[in-house]
This record gives structure tokens, C-alpha cells and sequence, in this order.
């Protein structure tokens, strides 16, 4: 059974590329066939993090019926697949964003995970990917107005009857000004599933065009990241750190 998911927010800038491609990465490594897809048309980013952003199709080709969608599906070295979209503002005229629910569909039986890189607020394209999905990701960062944006989010995804999986809290340092995972439940009235940290690999890993779990395996980002994966999957999450590890986190 094919899982169509949102990665959701109100607003951009919180994490949503960044989480699509190293979830990807994690659930591959769970035995998953993955594709990703990056369903933000206007401001694409998701071939850019993964070395995509060349590919001679991409999205925007399909959507504009100059491509079949053989032809846009392309193979990470890691292990699943990614559907790209254009950086070239002139690829966006004679785009048909209704076909993003066409490609989703057809992609169905294929693949086990289907992962879509929203794009943020509730404007035009991201109702498509809504459309596109069966569940969601409610992505936010533990601030009160991106939270206030994924209460919204999650109004429009329930009145389109859609899953609402629970909220991923990104970037949290654990300081005061922060609101607690409590505060942004009572907020949202859905349960915070994954608090990922702010994490310095994973600015490191953007400007190697790779995912942190690549680029630093253990760091702590990668290993929330790791635990999603597993509660996605309904696996239990055993994650021993070396000794080694343990000095290097004290210290830090």
C-alpha cells in the first residue's frame, strides 16, 4: 500500500526541503522504496539539496505535458527516488498544477512511500499538494507564529478530510523563549510526534548537497530524523550511543 504524505506549513523557511530529504534517506534505510517529490512549483528547492537541480526533466515538463513521467523519475545514490522540479521562473508558464494529483495517482502501487515537498501557506499550490496527499506533516518551528500557521494548515487539511499524522517541531534549541511541545499541543490539539534540534551538520549538510543523516550519521538531527522514520513505519527506535558520542554531546 502506497502512503501519500504532505510535508505541511504555514509559512516557508522552517525546514520542510531539509526534512523531505533526509526522511527519504530514512526510510529507505528501513527497507522503504521512497519517492520524493518536490511539489513546491514556484520556489523549488528539494533538487538543489539532493544534486537535482540540472536534471534535463523535471516536473514542471510533466506539468506542462513535455514529459512522461518515466522521464522525470530519477534514482538518488541513496537509494530512492526523487521527481525534481525547474529553478527557471520561465519554466513556470504553461503549468497545469492540477497534474500534480495525476502523477501521485499514477505513482500508486509502485512505491511505498510518496513524499511531497509542499509548498508553504495555504495559497494555490499548496492546496494542490493537500489535494495530492492522503496525510500530513504538520512542520513548525517552536515559535508562536509558525505555529499559529500550522493551526490553519490543519483546519483546511481536516475540512478536506485528510490524516493529519501529527506535528514535527524543527530548529529547537531548548530555550526559554521557545514554546514547550505542551504549549503547541494545546495550540494545535494535535500531538507533536518528533522535536528535531537545532543542528549545525545540517546546515553543513545543505551546502554539501546531501542529507545530514549522510553527512554526520549521529548527530542529533540526523537520529530524530531516524526516529520518525521508525514511528512512520511503526518500528520501535533503539539508538545506542558510543561512548565516543556521549563525551562529544557533553562537551557540547
Amino acid at each position: 500500500m502506497t502512503r501519500l504524505i504532505s510535508i505541511a506549513s504555514g509559512k516557508g523557511g522552517v525546514g520542510k526541503t531539509t526534512l523531505v530529504s533526509s526522511l527519504s534517506f530514512a526510510l529507505t534505510e528501513l527497507g522503504k522504496d521512497v519517492t520524493a517529490i518536490d511539489a513546491n512549483i514556484t520556489t523549488p528547492h528539494l533538487g538543489l539539496h539532493l544534486g537535482f537541480h540540472s536534471a534535463p526533466k523535471n516536473l514542471h515538463d510533466f506539468l506542462r505535458g513535455s514529459a512522461k513521467m518515466k522521464e522525470i523519475i530519477y534514482h538518488h545514490p541513496f537509494g530512492f527516488k526523487i521527481i525534481p522540479a525547474s529553478l527557471s521562473v520561465n519554466d513556470l508558464v504553461g503549468v497545469n498544477g492540477d497534474k500534480l494529483q495525476s502523477l501521485t495517482m499514477n505513482l500508486i502501487g509502485s512505491t511505498d512511500f510518496i513524499l511531497l515537498d509542499s509548498a508553504p501557506s495555504l495559497g494555490r499550490e499548496a492546496t494542490l499538494s493537500l489535494n495530492s496527499s492522503d496525510e500530513l506533516l504538520l512542520l513548525t518551528n517552536p515559535n508562536l507564529p509558525a505555529v499559529l500557521d500550522i493551526l490553519k494548515v490543519a483546519k483546511v487539511a481536516e475540512k478536506m478530510n485528510k490524516i493529519i499524522l501529527g506535528i514535527v517541531v524543527n530548529r529547537v534549541t531548548g530555550k526559554n523563549n521557545e514554546l514547550s511541545i505542551k504549549e503547541i499541543e494545546d495550540i494545535v490539539k494535535y500531538p507533536v510526534i518528533a522535536k528535531i534540534p537545532e543542528d549545525e551538520n545540517v546546515q553543513k549538510s545543505l551546502a554539501a548537497r546531501t542529507s545530514v543523516i549522510d553527512y554526520s550519521p549521529n548527530s542529533r538531527a540526523a537520529v530524530e530524523v531516524r526516529r520518525l522514520a521508525h514511528y512512520l513505519v511503526g518500528k520501535d527506535f533503539d539508538y545506542t550511543q558510543s561512548l565516543w558520542d556521549k563525551v562529544f554531546n557533553w562537551f557540547r
